[in-house]
């Protein structure tokens, strides 16, 4: 018998993972990209949200400066 099986499977190689075959696989999985945009995205969600945070209170005051600045100017445009 030349080491097959009735299935076609070579039964005289071992699957034991070697040093490369481990490196190489775990090359594999670092180099893999697919979920890279996703990842990207979620952070720079959270870094949005983080500076919201931290900034909340001027963000507010400049918000409400600009909308009464807005309803101060619209009376002289439509006054005109």
């Amino acid at each position: 018998m030349n080491g097959r099986t009735a299935i076609g499977v070579d039964v005289r190689k071992s699957h034991v993972m070697t040093e490369s075959t481990g490196t190489r696989r775990m090359g594999e999985f670092f180099g893999d990209e697919s979920g890279m945009g996703t990842v990207e995205i979620i952070l720079i969600i959270v870094v949005l949200i983080g500076l919201v945070i931290i900034f909340k209170k001027q963000l507010t005051t400049l918000v409400n400066n600009v909308f009464k600045k807005i309803t101060q100017d619209s009376g002289t445009v439509m006054n005109g």
